[in-house]
């Protein structure tokens, strides 16, 4: 397993923090609200939210954006002495370049029951098989980081169904 930076209690709460500041950006921008920030020597390097809807990019997730930015940041793809906190567990894809980018520390929020590639569904980031093992540390705040979401999927549903509702009577 890569040995990745470490944190007090304090730090995590502290960066999680900021990651549910960026989730709740991408609420304010009707994104789903997930946001991720990148820390390197105990410092946010990158920091990004979900922007699917606004860019019309499939992968335009927190969790890629974060690490396009600090690999500029750092002027490498290596992010080998960094740590990742996410509001939801990674998807596939997220996990994918988690351990592409070689990040050694993922630090996430909410489970994702339905795409989670960390520990829900399926383990990639632990898998031994690959030649990259991220150490996981789940749970961080997730109660924020699951109303976020359900609140903002709860408006949507809403919404939908005012408009459903409007349409029938026009």
């Amino acid at each position: 397993m890569a040995q990745g930076p470490t944190f007090s209690d304090e730090q995590v709460d502290y960066f999680m923090q900021e990651s549910l500041n960026e989730a709740k950006s991408a609420r304010d921008e009707g994104e789903v609200p997930i946001g991720a920030v990148i820390v390197y020597e105990n410092q946010i390097i990158a920091r990004a939210h979900n922007h699917r809807e606004a860019n019309q990019i499939a992968t335009a997730h927190a969790e890629l954006l974060a690490i396009e930015s600090a690999n500029s940041w750092l002027k490498s793809w290596r992010l080998e002495d960094t740590a990742l906190f996410v509001t939801l567990e990674p998807c596939i894809m997220c996990a994918g370049a988690i351990i592409n980018a070689r990040i050694p520390v993922v630090y996430y929020g909410a489970e994702d029951s339905k795409g989670g590639a960390t520990r829900s569904l399926y383990t990639l980031l632990e898998d031994k098989r690959l030649n990259h093992i991220v150490e996981v540390h789940d749970g961080i705040r997730s109660k924020e980081a699951s109303e976020l979401l359900q609140l903002f999927f709860s408006d949507i549903r809403a919404k939908r169904k005012i408009k459903k509702i409007n349409n029938f009577y026009l």
